[in-house]
């Protein structure tokens, strides 16, 4: 949750600059070893597996559900159907059953257990699973039957859920929207009233994450374009507000999916410890110093949402917060509960079962989920990979956030190159030493370090010593 988000929008003929890019970023992924072509065993079993899955017994194509995902993805994981229920609501989200094209010890199993998740680079997404499968047979694509792991959750007036079953069958989206389109029908009040309840539900999930102590951190979205004359921009989208309420189903969903295996004894589990009090101390005096209101019986997490991202200070503050999200991974257990339950910027008891296209733990999370709610054994493949699952899944992690620090820096120095021997404004977002501090500059969406001293939020001037696409090596001197 403190991970900054990138996203590439590319042009077809990228220009001078752009291909030493994509050099940078091809050396990247081999540094990090990161698997891009799948072995031709990999893809003739999912080419046999896209047309011989066996389909679930249950039939819920009559239900029309939507996708809502960035615009142009192909993968997608989760469809939702949104109705009231009485006073309170009904939400049913269906995620794409990827354990029905997936033979546990199979050549896609073994590959998808080496990768780990879905690596998103700026020339190319190194799938998880070959795309015959993730844009195709398992995809919840438009007009296309699909089966999937159909979540039927029932909420109060509130929000609050009261009831959860979760069973394989076969659905069928009607339409596939972007996020812009959501917000754009809902701010113009033409939106069908599924789309209507979705913000509805969610701003009633926010208002219950904070009063249960949860936190998002409000980082920028970094996005990086092509202008199609050789060059680039980079700048920093503000994430819109049907992103947060598409997400509060997904948080919905996992928390349902943790209750679900805490209660049967088995499962695995997303935890972080809560942020000790010293970590608490020093960013409320932190925020003291920049002379940002926060009230004393105010949680962090509502407080963190009242940060405005354009405001130099907020956003000194924001960088800040990130020492509070730390320590997260999975916990597996199977009988014995484990004492790490809770994710603390969820507040709650949480579990991914929402990506499986694009992260492997969900996968075996789904498998656990349902089988506990049908009633039936879980499976032995599923049961055994569990203690397995924590290594893998931390060795991917580790695999994907260097590659994307590796090529966030390549694209940084590459947008200051042309202004080597230049002196540019900025923000100081964070001071950790006398030495050094790091900058946030005002005019381009770079974060970077510079050598010098200022204190966190002051407004300076920066000058660019170097920057080297090679290396994505930049270096900086606080100068005013």
């Amino acid at each position: 949750m403190a991970k900054r988000s990138i996203v590439y929008r590319r042009l077809p003929e990228p220009g001078a600059i752009g291909r030493q890019l994509a050099q940078r970023f091809a050396e990247i992924r081999r540094e990090f070893e990161v698997p891009e072509d799948f072995p031709p065993q990999v893809i003739v079993e999912a080419q046999q597996a896209a047309t011989s899955a066996t389909p679930p017994d249950r039939d819920a194509t009559d239900v029309p559900f939507v996708t809502i995902d960035p615009a142009g993805s192909k993968d997608l994981d989760q469809a939702m159907h949104l109705e009231r229920q009485g006073d309170g609501y009904r939400v049913r989200y269906a995620i794409a059953d990827v354990p029905a094209f997936v033979r546990p010890g199979g050549a896609i199993d073994v590959e998808a257990r080496h990768r780990g998740q879905t690596i998103y680079c700026p020339d190319m997404r190194v799938q998880l699973h070959p795309s015959e499968l993730s844009e195709g047979a398992t995809s919840l694509l438009p007009d296309e039957v699909r089966p999937a792991f159909v979540w039927d959750i029932t909420l109060g007036p509130g929000g609050e859920q009261t009831a959860v079953s979760v069973a394989r069958a076969l659905v069928r989206s009607v339409r596939r929207y972007d996020y812009d389109e959501v917000q754009r029908a809902v701010d113009m009040g033409t939106a069908d009233e599924p789309l209507m309840l979705l913000k509805e539900i969610g701003d009633k999930r926010v208002a219950l994450e904070q009063k249960r102590g949860g936190a998002s951190l409000p980082l920028p979205e970094q996005v990086v374009q092509e202008d199609g004359k050789g060059g680039f921009s980079v700048s920093f989208r503000p994430l819109l507000p049907a992103e947060d309420w598409n997400a509060q189903i997904s948080l919905l969903t996992g928390i349902a999916a943790a209750q679900l295996m805490l209660d049967g004894g088995i499962g695995i589990l997303r935890t972080m410890p809560a942020p000790e009090p010293k970590e608490l101390d020093r960013f409320r005096c932190q925020a003291a110093a920049a002379g940002v209101p926060w009230p004393e019986e105010q949680t962090y997490g509502a407080f963190l949402r009242t940060l405005d991202r354009t405001d130099p200070r907020h956003l000194a503050l924001i960088h800040e917060a990130t020492a509070l999200f730390r320590g997260a991974g999975y916990t597996p257990f199977d009988g014995t509960l484990p004492e790490q339950r809770e994710h603390a910027a969820v507040a709650s008891v949480y579990a991914h079962v929402t990506a499986p296209l694009r992260r492997l733990v969900d996968r075996f999370g789904l498998v656990v989920c349902e089988a506990l709610s049908q009633g039936t054994e879980v499976p032995g493949w599923a049961r055994q990979a569990l203690p397995l699952l924590p290594v893998l899944m931390g060795e991917s992690d580790r695999r994907a956030g260097g590659v994307e620090r590796g090529c966030t820096d390549a694209v940084e120095a590459a947008e200051l190159q042309p202004l080597v021997g230049k002196t540019v404004e900025a923000i100081v977002v964070d001071a950790a030493n006398g030495k050094s501090v790091t900058v946030q500059f005002s005019e381009l969406a770079v974060l970077a370090k510079a050598s010098g001293h200022a204190e966190p939020g002051a407004s300076v001037r920066v000058r660019v010593d170097g920057a080297d696409i090679a290396t994505g090596k930049i270096e900086l001197t606080v100068v005013a």
